[in-house]
């Protein structure tokens, strides 16, 4: 039985982070030793790296993109070199970036050259938007742009693959934060589906569904499955929801609503412009953590439904 949502909330003080690590079956998978310390790890890492640079005046979309980058690094979560393979047994991976000051954003999908899909979605993100060039570069394009701007290539004897990720298939890894300055900015990097078909994208790398930020509202990142939250246009429906005078929880809720609806499931962190932040999901684990000038909280395993 799918658990109901799940909800976290409360405020942060400038500057401030909040990540996630992927929702899913944690308690349900089967475990090995220290795997579930590993996870905590690699959230700990993520957050205080963040962290430091975030407190030393660093904008908030380096602090997100630093962020995701260890967590795809660590190979302990889908994304990265832990992301899952496809049903030919190829890693296909997606990732996004948006600055909330800005407005630029950037993405690729079905990508396999990039070492850090969330870097390769920073360097498209640095062609200046839509105005100049695209946001969004898939497949063999999106692999012939990492080649040409130079950024690591996938050793495939590094990936970990499904074999050892500790997450469900619906996991994914992500980050928002607010910068000294106020701004907000989101990232997001999946491995997506395991099994799926080739050339299968889900809502990560598409903004307004998996990834969102503006300075305005919110900046939000989800995880889960990945159809679901394309049709509900999940971040948008967190968005337009705080505009509208929604709470950053009600908004959270009021959008996974509509991903049930679609037959989906999985979670999301949403961090608002004024410090406010939800966390929210529907199955039966979510690893996240969040921080600012107060403390630390890393809350990787829920055990149980």
């Amino acid at each position: 039985m799918t658990p109901a949502v799940n909800l976290e909330s409360g405020s942060l003080g400038l500057p401030a982070v909040v990540i996630h690590g992927g929702a899913g079956e944690f308690a349900l998978a089967p475990s090995s030793p220290g795997r579930h310390g590993r996870l905590e790890e690699g959230l700990a890492r993520a957050l205080g790296t963040a962290w430091e640079l975030l407190v030393a005046g660093a904008p908030a979309i380096d602090a997100v993109v630093e962020a995701v980058a260890l967590l795809e690094n660590s190979g302990d979560f889908n994304a990265g070199r832990g992301a899952v393979a496809t049903s030919e047994g190829k890693v296909e991976t997606d990732a996004a970036v948006m600055d909330g000051a800005t407005g630029l954003s950037g993405a690729i999908c079905s990508a396999t050259w990039p070492e850090n899909p969330v870097r390769a979605a920073r360097s498209v993100m640095a062609l200046g938007g839509p105005a100049k060039g695209p946001v969004l570069l898939a497949g063999q394009g999106a692999d012939r742009f990492c080649e040409s701007a130079g950024l690591a290539r996938r050793d495939p004897a590094t990936l970990t693959c499904d074999g050892v990720v500790p997450i469900s298939p619906s996991g994914t890894v992500g980050a928002v934060a607010l910068d000294c300055d106020g701004h907000l900015a989101a990232a997001t990097s999946t491995g997506g589906r395991l099994g799926k078909m080739p050339g299968r994208v889900g809502d990560s790398p598409v903004f307004g569904a998996g990834t969102w930020a503006d300075d305005s509202t919110v900046a939000v990142s989800a995880t889960g499955e990945g159809e679901s939250f394309l049709i509900a246009g999940f971040a948008h429906r967190v968005d337009w929801a705080v505009t509208g005078g929604a709470s950053p929880e009600r908004a959270l809720f009021e959008a996974l609503e509509a991903v049930r609806a679609r037959g989906g499931h999985g979670g999301a962190i949403v961090l608002a412009a004024d410090g406010r932040f939800a966390v929210g999901y529907d199955t039966f684990a979510m690893a996240r953590g969040w921080r600012d000038a107060t403390g630390s909280t890393l809350r990787p395993i829920r055990f149980g439904p």
